[in-house]
């Protein structure tokens, strides 16, 4: 049930209240206040529920976001690494074909 609806009716309801004898109308008007007392809590949770859904949502994307970067980041430091790696092995080849060079003469 939307808001409107629950206002139309508890409008409705609070007038059939209103139409009672006295002594009914009391306990009557009390259910109807604790009621609407709960309804507003329950609309005030939910609220607070989707906004705290809002925010799950935005840093979901921000870590997914973060992760990415994360990954791609990763990737260019291993080609990096990698690269490193292979110019270290041929500077180490150039060498070593340097010292036998040299060691044969």
């Amino acid at each position: 049930m939307d808001e409107q609806t629950f206002q139309e009716k508890f409008t409705e309801l609070l007038q059939r209240i209103g139409e009672l004898p006295p002594e009914q109308r009391s306990c009557m008007e009390q259910l109807a206040d604790a009621t609407q007392r709960r309804r507003d809590r329950l609309s005030h949770s939910v609220s607070e529920l989707q906004e705290s859904l809002d925010f799950l949502r935005l840093s979901v994307k921000y870590l997914v976001f973060d992760l990415e970067a994360t990954r791609r980041e990763n990737t260019y430091l291993r080609q990096l690494l990698d690269q490193a790696t292979r110019e270290r092995r041929r500077s180490r080849e150039d060498s070593d074909e340097d010292e036998h060079g040299h060691n044969e003469h």
